[in-house]
């Protein structure tokens, strides 16, 4: 797990878990009576969970019974008194539970809700994962706040006008990235990057092939034995039946067993090759070998911070499984969480990350432009997402420049 990142339920051990946010920090300041705690990264923490940060905030403070501050614009938010990182990070476990988390099936994607009923007002967390919706506790001291200052919804049709659809959760809409909407990781212009991309793209024609080995599952009376096994575990989980009800993040899922599996088996390996059939093979034993969201965790676990060069000597492996446009956008979404998440300061790489994908085949154009203009919390917190997307741009304007050249070729003949 990168550092600085856990899990939104801190109880869930499990690295490949899809809902994460920063680790909450603290600062003190001032000295005797006006000594106070600031929460540098409030605003961030609070963007992941879905919530405006005062609520967080102000929930520290009914907590703690103590005074609170907070200026949105400036991002500063302020609990008075010193307070350890570790009280404050277990009272946000609290808050999670308390105002984020589904009841139902604990899935953090809901959204607040405030429902009047006569001269009585509710506050329901309406989950968009199982479409549950489930109160919170009325006598808490959060909820008169909550109810002053209601969580703004964005208005229907109130949509910036900038190139590409936008793709949002719960009815909001994230518009896709902006020219100079985030800074340039790389510190480099565009068209320097966008002729380095074509320098470098001659250096990747040697597109692997799939090795003539067998690249079919062990049928010996063990292995049909295990397999029969792990896939039994694996559909009384419910993980194979469905994808959106947030059951294959179960730490014990076909999915976590083969990312941890990939992670622990990489260190030692000496042939990718062999390697790529044995991960072939694991995923075919946990019955997820032709399932989109395989290559996701797969993309995760099996790449390091040399993803450019593995992307060439795993080919034949994202070859043999990258096989619709739902298996390219999950590959993309591990990619998004790989550089985004666990290794921030690959996020200038993008462009040869993505000309190493398109090289190989595993990537057609037309998905990887709509994913490259289309900001979605469906993998990264949303501002990751920006600056993932922002990053790609210097190899999406050279496609682009690509096509054109094709067509004046077409029209001179």
């Amino acid at each position: 797990m990168a550092s600085g990142i856990v899990n939104i339920r801190r109880d869930v051990d499990d690295k490949f878990y899809r809902y994460r946010m920063p680790l909450l920090t603290t600062k003190i300041e001032g000295k005797g009576n006006g000594i106070k705690t600031v929460i540098p990264n409030m605003a961030d923490v609070a963007r992941a969970l879905s919530r405006p940060a005062p609520y967080p905030t102000k929930f520290f403070g009914c907590e703690l019974g103590a005074q609170t501050t907070f200026d949105e614009k400036n991002e500063r938010f302020i609990v008075n008194g010193a307070h350890d990182a570790n009280r404050l990070r277990e009272l946000l476990d609290v808050f999670i539970d308390k105002f984020v988390l589904c009841r139902s099936c604990k899935n953090p994607e809901t959204e607040l809700i405030i429902i009047k009923q006569g001269r009585n007002e509710d506050i329901i967390r309406d989950c968009k994962a199982c479409g549950e919706r489930t109160g919170v506790d009325m006598r808490h001291k959060l909820v008169p706040f909550i109810l002053k200052n209601p969580p703004v919804k964005m208005k229907k049709g109130k949509k910036k006008d900038v190139s590409g659809a936008a793709d949002g959760v719960g009815g909001a809409a994230n518009a896709a990235p902006e020219d100079g909407a985030e800074e340039n990781d790389g510190n480099e212009s565009d068209d320097y990057l966008t002729k380095k991309i074509k320098a470098e793209a001659a250096e990747l024609n040697d597109k692997p092939t799939l090795a003539d080995e067998d690249w079919s599952a062990d049928t010996s009376p063990e292995a049909v034995k295990a397999r029969i096994k792990a896939l039994e575990a694996s559909m009384a989980a419910t993980v194979l039946g469905g994808d959106d009800d947030g059951s294959d993040d179960d730490a014990n899922s076909p999915y976590s067993v083969l990312g941890r599996w990939i992670d622990e088996e990489k260190d030692d390996v000496e042939d990718p090759k062999a390697f790529s059939i044995a991960i072939f093979k694991k995923a075919e034993e946990l019955g997820i070998g032709k399932k989109h969201k395989t290559i996701t965790v797969i993309a995760q676990a099996l790449f390091t911070d040399d993803v450019v060069n593995e992307i060439n000597q795993y080919g034949a492996l994202l070859q043999k499984m990258v096989t619709s446009e739902k298996h390219q956008k999950a590959l993309l979404g591990g990619i998004e969480r790989h550089v985004g998440l666990a290794h921030a300061e690959l996020i200038p790489a993008v462009p040869k990350i993505l000309m190493a994908l398109y090289q190989i085949d595993v990537l057609e154009e037309e998905v990887v432009t709509q994913w490259g203009t289309h900001v979605s919390k469906k993998y990264t917190d949303k501002e990751t997402s920006k600056k993932v997307r922002k990053a790609s741009e210097p190899f999406l304007k050279w496609l682009a420049e690509a096509d054109d050249d094709d067509e004046d070729e077409e029209d001179d003949e």
